[in-house]
């Protein structure tokens, strides 16, 4: 059944994700496409709206996946299932905080976590950047073609306006005006 498929799937995502959103997305990819609950693009495509959309990540992208495969039902299932591992963690943590704070396994873990996350969230920019600049695969006409320097252009632009610590929706509206007026002109 699709519901428990979907609950399943995205409290095992939550469960085995550290780091947030970013961090789960290669778990995401590899769960969404396995079950062919949609393709690579359309994944790509809802990943930005997800991220231009109020409220976390993981909670947009399950919602939107869930009512993509389930309707309302699905979604309710999804969400619940990526929400539900971090409540119940959180609970466990605050209850016994002060002995999780001090004990040298739980640094320990947390001391390895942190590379491994910094790892998955290059994994999935490497993954996303590899479906939106070269959607075709990499050959010689994607460099003949102005989507790939509009993208390109665009990429780095935004990427100098975030370093420089200009606001993020600011940075998206100016993101998604060039794109408007891309899609104009192209």
């Amino acid at each position: 059944m699709i519901f428990i498929d979907l609950f399943l799937t995205f409290f095992k995502i939550g469960l085995f994700t550290f780091g947030g959103g970013y961090a789960m997305l290669p778990l995401i990819q590899s769960e969404v496409i396995s079950h062919n609950w949609m393709g690579m693009q359309e994944l790509i495509d809802f990943i930005a709206v997800s991220e231009s959309t109020p409220g976390p990540f993981a909670v947009n992208i399950s919602t939107y996946v869930g009512t993509e495969t389930g309707g309302f039902i699905g979604a309710v299932c999804s969400t619940l299932g990526v929400v539900l591992p971090s409540f119940i963690i959180i609970l466990i943590v605050a209850n016994f905080f002060e002995k999780f704070k001090k004990n040298k396994i739980i640094e320990g873990c947390m001391s390895g976590l942190k590379p491994a996350v910094i790892g998955l969230i290059a994994s999935a920019v490497l993954s996303v950047g590899k479906t939106v600049f070269f959607a075709d695969g990499v050959n010689a006409e994607v460099f003949k073609t102005p989507v790939l320097y509009i993208s390109l252009g665009t990429f780095l632009l935004m990427s100098v306006l975030a370093f420089k610590k200009i606001h993020p929706i600011l940075i998206i509206c100016l993101s998604a005006i060039i794109g408007i007026a891309a899609g104009y002109l192209i």
